[in-house]
Order: structure tokens, then C-alpha cells, then sequence
């Protein structure tokens, strides 16, 4: 493989308890590892899995990715990263994002609206709480009033990074704050994000960015065809339950695939929506199969320009350690 120098990974949702604690272990080992990240929707609690990732790695960097602005107030959110930043000596990164209706109202019984402008108060927010100095902020959606943290965070401003996918959301994150996590950028667009991102950084003088984008990824020399069907299924999954990427996605060349998946859905649910998922679709936004198409595919993700890829790691078949194993061998 070319040389990646760095590499995120994101534990993703199949992996026992066991498995990632393992795994942390391991990819810590490798040199181009640079961090690890964790998501959070409707299963395991993100700072909770980062504390415990704190004590079994030493210098990885370990992040959301991403947890809701709907799930806790700003000032939860301080507190938590602040911690975090405890155990771990620094090295956490705040992933924030808006979640979608779905998960929103029917899993923590929010009403989802004005996404954009939460997103912004809520940064707003968490900076100046993390200045550890008393708080007064009186906005539209949040308030605080004349409190304080109890201890002096460690550092004034973790990185904050924000998911995005549509181009007001990319302004917003080049504006506030310190990276962008993407996701699902099909692999003939993605160049072009990375380009508008960058023209968007221009005018901010020497502002560090990071643009992170995590791909969904399955490996087997074994057995490719049960990997790309293991990532077929994590793809088909997101296009069906996911409103944004749906209508990204469906704008973005794969129409007849987005629509196909979204009546299958609702008419029979989740059981046979990777049927739909074709070839083209599958290479453009994951990357999976053998070891040697694996890396093929991350090196052409790489050449997009971003400047961190995350592999979201899809353990193929019924033991997940070897398929871990494989995986690290792999990049």
C-alpha cells in the first residue's frame, strides 16, 4: 500500500465490548493509527466506551463520531469531553452532529427542527464553557445562566469537528469549528468537497482543519463476496433509515438504487434492502472485498485530499477476532 501516514478507525456497532478493547490494543501498535472513534445513536454510550479506551491506549486519539446535539445539553457535553480529556491526557476530540428526525423524536422524544441554528449556539455554548470561567448565554434554543464548571478543564479548546453533509453544514463547520467528519461521499464527489472545503478556508488565514471522512469497510481474502455483502448490508442500512444521506446519496447518481431501497423499506423493512445496492454503488462509497482491492480503494479514497480517512470497521463472518486480525494486517 502507498504510504497512508494516517489512519482513523471507527469501532462502528458490531463489535462486542471484548472485541474493541482488543482491538485498541492492537491498532495502537501501528504507527499510521491516529486515532479512534466511536458513534453513538440508539446502543452504546459514547463517553462511557471512550473512558474505558482511555486506560487501554496511551496515545491515539479518541473521538465522537458523532454523538447528537439532541441526546444532552452543551453544558453535558463539556462536562463529558472535559473528562474525557482527564483520563485520556488530551487527547479527545468532540465529534457533534444533528442526528436525523427518526432518531431524534422517536428514541429521545425531541422535536427535531432548526438543526443549522442549534448546531451553532450549541459550539457557542460548549466553548465557552470550557474556558472555565462563569457563564451567561441566553440564546434561542439554549441557555445557560451565571454557572460555572467545578474544575478547570485541561484545555481551554478541544478540537470540535462536525458532521456534515449538505453545503450549509460544511460552511458552518469551516466557520466554528476545527474539522469535518463526512460520510458516504460517493467516490466521484468527494474530490469535489474537498475542494469546496479548502476554497471556503481561504479567507481564515492559517486555520488547522482537519477533513475526515469514514468509509464503511469489510475485509476477506477468504471469502470477498461475504465481505461485500456484509458492507452492502451497513450501506443499504444508512440509505434506509438515514433522511439526509438518503437524499444526498439520491442526488448524487443513485437514484434508481435510493429509491428502490426506500420502497423496500417501508413496504418489508430491513431484512432484503442490500439487494438493492449495485456494484457501482458499492465500490463508490465502501470499501470492501479482498485485502488487495481493500487498499486499491483507500488509496483512490485518499487521493480526494482529505486529510484523515476513518475505516469503519465491519467484521465479516462469525469470528470476529480473526476478521479484526485481518483487518489491521490489512492497512
Amino acid at each position: 500500500m502507498k504510504d497512508i501516514s494516517r489512519i482513523g478507525y471507527n469501532i462502528g456497532t458490531l463489535l462486542s465490548i471484548d472485541d474493541i478493547l482488543r482491538f485498541a490494543k492492537k491498532i495502537e501498535e501501528k504507527e499510521n493509527t491516529d486515532s479512534l472513534w466511536v458513534p453513538e445513536s440508539w446502543g452504546r454510550e459514547a463517553f462511557v466506551s471512550l473512558g474505558a479506551l482511555s486506560q487501554v491506549t496511551k496515545r491515539v486519539r479518541l473521538g465522537t463520531a458523532i454523538i447528537s446535539i439532541h441526546s444532552r445539553t452543551p453544558a453535558t457535553v463539556a462536562m463529558g469531553i472535559s473528562t474525557l480529556d482527564i483520563l485520556s491526557n488530551n487527547r479527545s476530540v468532540l465529534g457533534l452532529g444533528v442526528s436525523t428526525p427518526a432518531l431524534v423524536e422517536n428514541w429521545h422524544g425531541i422535536k427535531f427542527d432548526n438543526p443549522f441554528e442549534k448546531l451553532s449556539e450549541y459550539i457557542h455554548c460548549i466553548k465557552l464553557v470550557m474556558k472555565g470561567s462563569k457563564v451567561i448565554f441566553n440564546g434561542k434554543y439554549y441557555k445557560i445562566n451565571d454557572f460555572k464548571i467545578l474544575f478547570k478543564p485541561p484545555r481551554d479548546e478541544p478540537p470540535v469537528y462536525t458532521a456534515a453533509i449538505n453545503k450549509r453544514m460544511l460552511d458552518l463547520s469551516c466557520e466554528l469549528a476545527n474539522g469535518v467528519l463526512l460520510y458516504l461521499r460517493p467516490k466521484h464527489e468527494l474530490p469535489k468537497v474537498v475542494e469546496y472545503i479548502k476554497n471556503k478556508l481561504k479567507n481564515k488565514g492559517n486555520k488547522k482543519f482537519e477533513i475526515c471522512c469514514a468509509f464503511i469497510t469489510a475485509v476477506s481474502d477468504k471469502e470477498p463476496e461475504l465481505a461485500r455483502l456484509r458492507a452492502a448490508k451497513t450501506l443499504a442500512f444508512y440509505v434506509a433509515i438515514g433522511k439526509y444521506y438518503n437524499r444526498f446519496l439520491k442526488e448524487n447518481g443513485f437514484e434508481i438504487e435510493v429509491d428502490n431501497i426506500t420502497e423496500e423499506y417501508q413496504n418489508n423493512g430491513l431484512s432484503n434492502v442490500h439487494n438493492f445496492i449495485s456494484d457501482k454503488m458499492l465500490r463508490s462509497l465502501t470499501i470492501s472485498g479482498s485485502k488487495d482491492e481493500c487498499i486499491k480503494s483507500l488509496e483512490e479514497f485518499n487521493e480526494s485530499g482529505i486529510s484523515l480517512p476513518i475505516i469503519q470497521i465491519n467484521p465479516v463472518g462469525d469470528n470476529s477476532e480473526n476478521s479484526i486480525r485481518e483487518l489491521i494486517s490489512t492497512f
